[in-house]
């Protein structure tokens, strides 16, 4: 064991963040922290670096082991170049470079002093060792492979520090920390700034890793490829899950419907038992009485089970075209775009469908978010023509949110924008957007970026757009907000034309994906997955897959044998379907006229129950006339019709809670 997290606890201003926290990690252990914006996982991190110190419980670290940290707003020295800083990390096998060479002059100088010579190269061979041993004769390569695989450039080594920006100072540090190699890495929102391909490249990188890395990343494909562990952070309570983020997400969900089902089944239970003591109580016997105290102590004694946390602060988020759009919604032909001299793209034709949801990717700075722009009609493009099909309107997500005025409040966005709606309709409409209560009085400048793009996406909602153009969507959004996003645009009826590093969204939401690359676009007829397979595939021809051409030789035919083996699936599944359907209704009849039947039972016995008390009642009525208590017979016909009715009601007691209980287990079968 390298890391143990025991019992820890933290507060702030009252509020519980983390809650008896306890969990260990192994040598080698990729463990991502996940949980929602706020819960708790960035305050983890700083409890087991030491930065912050936990109200209870420890963080304990293996002997001799060492741990590093990249925070999102890490500091770099101004007066360094870029190839510098990283090198810094490891100024002491610089240091050790610097004495091996003065031993090669020491050993030059002394040649003709033996005893002497041997002294100096004992210590030059002890420390070259040494160097090796560490990887000073590799750190000048590594140093090169690290900056590249994060994105620099060469032309870049050289530039000073100082005139960088925060995204490119976060990749900085990002390299100085994997240089380090410390035995225990710490990565809060590493892939933050990285394009797909340096994500790829540090996906290996720590695949490969040695020591033990620990991961907060909304990257949900990054974490998939990477973890062998999952620390859950729920409502300040922690639970460990193995295996990657896609088994961690299925075991959730199916732990949180176990939970909430014991949760249902033990409310209904305790209000089950509720309502029989009530019942009992109610009918005012001895025995039934005592049958009902029996029950509170029985009910005393249940193990209340915990109502699972769950997530209220999703938002509610639905895209609704105004108006269909022609089946041909956009056609381009020749775009070309040059910006000071460097040529972005040449000879771009496009031919996008209606109902298509088409992902740009590719590098950072090839010109993907121009093209957005040149669709959208900022940008004018150097060269071609664009056209759209017919009804077709659309509206677009920039990812610096410049439709956003920074002097309006998150009412005035709206209310600006729309006129027509009422307050109410606003308040509604910014509250399904987690915008409540005096929220909806922040001015746009003071919110965060995942309150900005919320506030946007609204906007986009209402725009009923069947064109969307979308530029980063996913940044600064949590996982849940992610999730909510691809659900929506999944079930969008226009069309979608966006831009994303988000590897995982784009799985789950492309139709088709085309790859800037050396200034034309490779065109890839299906998610990211797909777009890997014919990435690693010997037999693509690439050069077809340019400009919208086919992505294969054999398309045609592949189209064909995918749409029978389609057709042929549909036509088994809905056999399959109408022969479960029909065993399911008459199953679901028959449970039904059982339950019905149970039901009836028991109200024939509360009737029963209720005409001989009222029986009985009566007798005591009669009883007391004094023309009946002086009448020995009928007063012994009185009571012996009392005694029997007693002895009914017990029964019909007996059967009523029997039959209550029957009712009970009956509807908390599956």
């Amino acid at each position: 064991m390298i890391l143990s997290v025991s019992h820890l606890s933290k507060s702030y201003d009252g509020n519980d963040i983390l809650k008896d926290v306890s969990f260990h990690l192994e040598e080698r252990d990729k463990a991502a922290v996940t949980g929602i914006n706020g819960a708790g996982k960035t305050t983890l991190l700083r409890q087991i670096t030491g930065e912050e110190t936990p109200d209870e419980g420890s963080v304990v670290i293996a002997k001799d082991k060492t741990l590093s940290y990249l925070a999102q707003n890490p500091q770099i020295d101004p007066g360094r170049t870029i190839y510098e800083e990283v090198l810094s990390v490891k100024a002491h096998l610089l240091r050790m470079e610097e004495e091996i060479r003065e031993l090669e002059g020491k050993m030059q100088a002394h040649s003709e002093d033996p005893e002497q010579l041997e002294e100096v190269y004992r210590h030059y061979e002890e420390l070259n060792r040494r160097f090796e041993s560490e990887g000073g004769y590799a750190l000048q390569s590594n140093v090169t492979g690290i900056l590249k695989g994060l994105g620099f450039s060469e032309a870049e080594f050289s530039l000073e520090t100082g005139v960088l920006s925060g995204g490119q100072k976060t990749r900085l540090s990002l390299g100085k920390l994997l240089l380090s190699e410390p035995d225990i890495l710490l990565l809060d929102e590493p892939t933050n700034h990285l394009d797909i391909d340096s994500i790829s490249w540090l996906e290996g990188y720590l695949r490969g890793y040695k020591g033990t890395v620990v991961i907060v990343s909304h990257d949900r494909y990054f974490l998939d490829r990477i973890v062998n562990k999952v620390i859950d952070i729920e409502n300040g309570r922690v639970r460990t899950y193995t295996g990657n983020y896609t088994a961690f997400a299925e075991k959730k969900a199916a732990l949180r419907k176990d939970l909430m089902k014991a949760y249902l089944n033990n409310q209904a239970e305790i209000r089950h038992q509720q309502e029989v003591i009530a019942k009992l109580k109610q009918f005012n016997r001895e025995k039934s009485i005592k049958r009902a105290e029996s029950r509170e102590k029985m009910l005393a004694k249940i193990e209340r089970v915990e109502k699972p946390f769950e997530v209220e602060d999703a938002m509610k988020l639905h895209f609704t075209p105004s108006h269909i759009s022609g089946n041909d919604v956009l056609m381009a032909e020749g775009l070309s775009k040059a910006f000071d001299g460097k040529q972005l793209f040449a000879g771009v034709s496009l031919d996008v469908k209606r109902g298509e949801k088409l992902a740009i990717i590719g590098p950072n700075g090839t010109g993907k978010t121009t093209l957005l722009r040149i669709i959208d009609g900022a940008l004018a493009p150097d060269s071609g023509e664009l056209r759209f099909g017919s009804r077709v309107e659309l509206a677009y997500y920039d990812q610096e949110h410049h439709v956003l005025d920074p002097d309006n409040t998150v009412f005035e966005e709206i209310s600006d924008a729309y006129p027509a709606m009422s307050n109410t309709e606003i308040r509604n409409l910014l509250a399904a957007f987690l915008f409540t209560g005096e929220d909806v009085f922040k001015q746009v400048r003071d919110l965060s970026g995942g309150e900005k793009g919320r506030l946007s996406l609204s906007k986009l909602m209402l725009s009923q757009a069947n064109l969307l153009l979308l530029d980063e969507p996913t940044n600064h959004l949590d996982i849940t907000s992610k999730e909510i996003l691809e659900e929506a645009i999944r079930n969008y009826e226009g069309t979608v034309i966006y831009v994303s590093h988000d590897r995982y969204f784009i799985n789950r939401t492309a139709t088709r994906i085309l790859e800037l690359s050396e200034g034309s676009f490779v065109n890839y007829i299906g998610n990211y997955d797909y777009y890997l397979e014919k990435k690693a595939d010997p037999d693509f021809d690439e050069k077809k897959a340019v400009s919208g051409e086919l992505i294969s030789p054999d398309r045609t035919q592949q189209k064909k044998t995918e749409a029978d083996r389609k057709a042929e699936a549909l036509r088994d599944y809905m056999e399959a379907e109408e022969s479960r359907k029909k065993l399911s209704w008459q199953e679901q009849k028959e449970r039904k006229a059982k339950l019905q039947k149970m039901k009836t039972e028991l109200k024939n016995c509360e009737a029963s129950i209720h005409g001989l008390e009222q029986r009985d009642f009566e007798i005591d009525e009669l009883m007391t006339h004094p023309e009946i208590a002086t009448n020995s017979a009928k007063l012994n016909e009185l009571s012996g019709e009392k005694n029997a009715i007693s002895e009914k009601l017990e029964a019909l007691y007996e059967q009523w809670e029997t039959v209550s209980e029957a009712i009970e287990a009956f509807q908390n079968e599956e």
